[in-house]
């Protein structure tokens, strides 16, 4: 159920280069499509805008059109339109942006992608007042641009530049929203004319000699925002920073770190359709049912009294596939079942299918009815993650009865406290990042707890599940972080 806002009604521009379920490549497509949603239900306008990457039935030709002078030529972007859950979606159409792909193909990402995106960005900026009955005010009052990554990263900068300054959007302001730091949009200093911006806000973008799209975003955003507290402080240290923590401690006491909620409505193993059996917290013989049924899907013993390990996730050294890796086999002389899911590097790949067979089953791929059928069967989760600035595969572990067993960072520390067995508190288990022997130290615990504390195992269980996961809280603290930025003068 939705809360009542604690804020004035607000117009939200939320800007992403993925939307589920019209696009998506990772979590940042989840985001970008429920958080409007919960902002709408909060009583906000919201307009989602993002690239139209191919053609989508749902969203109809507005007419409209708009011209933006980049790289040397005039470029001419259609508008799209789909209204869906309360919330305006509005798709940017070009030929450089409807290729299929969100950000490239198998071979590596398109070569003007920085074209596609500064598109994106100028038609956002525009969309608002061009779209239909949406009356956002010509001073952007009480308006928002909510910039996810550095896809989005030039909105703050041509807010700045060209639009507050010249009266348009004078009252609105930006929040540029950091998924992932180590993504950053560089580029050679060469391509700076092409972007349509005076001399002094082209230095903006500069970074050792090279541009530096996200960098620029967040120089100029009114305020910055990450997705989870815990990567909130990580990303401002030289471990975590990936070279930009010098100004994002400027930026203090920004940057905002809010942890991301998950659909409720569909990730509910109660109703979710993909599953053989349903189940709830107040009835989990589903969950017992969908165990036998994976195991006998993936040609593993039928056993109730394995312990099932499910990882889903793409494979590459942020995620931790590595630090799992040496681990495998040890779960497997323990008498664990394990069932990986995902695709990425091909060395990782490579690495999995060597320990494919026995207790152990690997699946290279992307295949999201599989993926929710994993994740209800397993009685352990793990995210072993480098790095993760929120995450939501063990947020949805969780509310599917499967225990984590996580790495302590980022957002895998805000959502998983530790196992207390003495005051029987917590929702799973932490290992040190990138520690191979800390994450089978964990694992140790979570079997142990699994084979000689079964009351404990299941409150663990019971507690996940019952948790709040939903976008309450969070809209409630993007209301207070919108509101702030409204409320002190232009960053920029």
């Amino acid at each position: 159920m939705s809360q009542p806002p604690t804020a004035a009604p607000l117009t939200v521009v939320s800007v992403s280069a993925e939307v589920a379920p019209w696009s998506k490549v990772g979590g940042l497509a989840d985001v970008a499509s429920a958080l409007p949603v919960a902002l709408a239900e909060r009583g906000h306008r919201v307009l989602g805008v993002a690239p139209r990457h191919a053609a989508y039935d749902d969203a109809w030709d507005t007419g409209l059109t708009a011209r933006f002078g980049l790289f040397g030529q005039r470029h001419e972007v259609r508008f799209f339109h789909a209204r869906v859950d309360g919330v305006d979606r509005v798709f940017v159409d070009h030929p450089a942006i409807r290729r299929g792909g969100v950000y490239g193909t198998d071979q590596g990402g398109y070569a003007d992608n920085l074209l596609r995106f500064a598109l994106l960005s100028r038609a956002a900026l525009v969309a608002p007042a061009l779209l239909p009955g949406f009356s956002l005010p010509t001073d952007g009052a009480d308006t928002v641009f909510l910039a996810h990554d550095w896809h989005a990263g030039l909105v703050p900068l041509y807010l700045a530049a060209r639009y507050r300054h010249h009266g348009l959007l004078s009252r609105a302001r930006s929040i540029l929203v950091v998924h992932n730091l180590a993504h950053q949009g560089r580029y050679a200093p060469g391509v700076l004319p092409g972007l349509d911006l005076e001399a002094r806000w082209r230095s903006v973008l500069d970074m050792d000699g090279h541009v530096n799209v996200l960098k620029g975003g967040i120089a100029a955003a009114d305020r910055v925002a990450t997705v989870s507290p815990r990567y909130a402080h990580e990303i401002t240290t030289p471990e975590h920073g990936f070279g930009l923590d010098p100004i994002l401690r400027m930026r203090g006491p920004v940057p905002d770190g809010i942890r991301n909620g998950l659909d409720t409505r569909s990730w509910d193993p109660a109703t979710d359709p993909h599953l053989p059996a349903n189940f709830s917290a107040d009835d989990l013989s589903g969950k017992a049912a969908c165990k036998a049924a994976l195991q006998q899907e993936l040609g593993l013993p039928v056993d109730p009294t394995a312990p099932l390990v499910g990882c889903v996730g793409r494979l590459d050294a942020q995620k931790g596939i590595d630090v799992l890796l040496p681990v495998l086999p040890w779960l497997r002389d323990q008498g664990a079942q394990v069932v990986v899911l995902g695709s990425g590097s091909p060395l990782l790949q490579d690495a999995l299918r060597r320990v494919n067979g026995d207790r152990v089953r690997v699946r290279i791929g992307f295949d999201g009815p599989l993926s929710r059928r994993i994740t209800a069967a397993s009685d352990l989760f793990v995210v072993p993650s480098r790095f993760e600035p929120c995450g939501l595969t063990q947020i949805q572990a969780m509310r599917y009865g499967a225990v984590p067993v996580v790495a302590g960072t980022g957002g895998l520390f805000d959502t998983v406290p530790p196992y207390d067995p003495v005051h029987q508190q917590g929702h799973g288990f932490r290992a040190w990042p990138g520690s191979a022997e800390s994450l089978r130290h964990a694992f140790g615990d979570a079997l142990y707890t699994w084979r000689h504390w079964p009351d404990s195992f299941a409150g663990l269980r019971d507690r996940g599940m019952r948790h709040d996961w939903s976008w309450n809280l969070p809209a409630a603290a993007w209301e207070q972080a919108m509101t702030a930025a409204l409320d002190a003068p232009a960053w920029a």
